[in-house]
């Protein structure tokens, strides 16, 4: 009784941070849309007969301590994003889930973010199509439902506690989607069937380890951690719900404003995160000690080898952003009601992306017709 009267309490007050913080994030946009809406000058250079780079002096970055953005650490610990961006500086924040990721580029203290579908979706959304655009992908699967090992249905999670890293963010997202999909509620405010309760991942784990919750929709390598440190076992694996597997876990964004006045850097972003896939794909091993090396300086505490081995084995790097799973990301926003329905055209612009592709032999991918309006 005492913990349902604290999550009331706790939901009734998230309800009101997240108007107030709604409320100034759009403020800011407006203003930011209104004027100069950047992180820094333009570096307008000639580079030949008629032509001019838009790089900018700075770009800002979001990404998660976390294996499903992989790219992300990647590209900021082995080089090659500076590389890459070259005179631009990089600056980099690191963030626990994709809503707060996205008050950020919204309110104007990021130009470009690696984060979920789910929180993208939210953020064009709430800005009327018109703050981010996706431009490429980054990471494929890594996302699971572990729980005690005495649950074995999802009828079994009824009465039960899970957790996720945020409310609307892409886990939160996939949880509610699919207990609805199995005739379960789970209201905003922590009631119905089942209890979702949103917090930091870290926490996650030792609330399992204490009894305290019952499981958790996590991307890795929380869900492995879960298993291997605290005795959890796989309820389902989010593989098992997408035709071959297939569905954006990580995707990056850029301010829409950012793009259109410094598409050099965004290209020049995009470049470095295709050599810091084909780093990954191409030296696994050294790939994932450069990770675990990141995760300890980043979280406080690096993974044991069976960890890293396994977070890296339930996922997989990508410069393609699955754009054809958008929109069943974004059905189930809706069904799940943290998203109204929304036109998704005009959320994808891929050109820089499928240049770059070209230029390495590759083929281009495909953006599922959502590129324009």
């Amino acid at each position: 009784m005492i913990r349902k009267a604290f999550s009331a309490a706790a939901a009734t007050a998230a309800a009101v941070w997240m108007v107030a913080s709604l409320v100034i994030v759009i403020a800011a946009y407006a203003s930011a849309a209104g004027g100069s809406g950047d992180s820094g000058s333009s570096t307008t250079t000639s580079t030949g007969a008629g032509t001019a780079s838009t790089a900018a002096s700075e770009l800002r970055l979001g990404y998660f301590a976390n294996v499903t953005h992989a790219t992300a650490v990647v590209g900021v610990a082995h080089g090659d994003f500076a590389q890459a961006l070259g005179t631009t500086k990089l600056s980099t924040q690191i963030y626990n889930a994709g809503p707060a990721e996205m008050t950020a580029l919204l309110g104007g203290q990021l130009d470009a973010a690696y984060v979920g579908p789910s929180s993208a979706l939210a953020a064009f959304a709430q800005s009327h199509g018109e703050a981010l655009k996706i431009v490429a992908g980054a990471t494929t699967g890594g996302a699971e439902l572990v729980v005690k090992p005495g649950i074995a249905t999802a009828a079994d999670l009824k009465g039960k506690v899970l957790a996720t890293p945020q409310k609307g963010n892409t886990q939160d997202v996939a949880l509610r989607s699919w207990l609805k999909q199995n005739g379960l509620s789970s209201n905003a405010d922590g009631t119905g069937d089942v209890s979702v309760d949103p917090q930091d991942n870290a926490a996650t784990l030792d609330q399992f380890k204490a009894g305290h919750i019952d499981g958790a929709w996590l991307p890795e390598p929380w869900a492995s951690r879960m298993v291997l440190e605290a005795g959890a076992k796989v309820l389902l694996d989010e593989r098992d719900l997408w035709p071959n597997g297939q569905f954006a876990t990580t995707n990056l964004v850029v301010s829409a404003d950012f793009l259109a006045k410094h598409p050099d850097s965004v290209r020049a972003l995009i470049r470095g995160q295709i050599a810091a896939n084909q780093w990954i794909t191409a030296d696994p091993d050294a790939a994932r000690q450069l990770v675990n090396d990141q995760l300890k300086k980043l979280s406080g505490k690096a993974l044991t080898d069976a960890e890293i081995q396994r977070a890296f084995g339930e996922q997989a790097v990508t410069d393609d952003p699955l754009a054809a799973s958008l929109q069943a990301s974004a059905d189930h926003a809706v069904a799940a009601g943290l998203l109204k329905k929304t036109d998704l055209h005009g959320i994808f612009d891929l050109t820089a992306l499928n240049a770059e592709l070209a230029g390495n032999g590759k083929p281009a991918v495909s953006d599922a017709g959502l590129a324009t309006k």
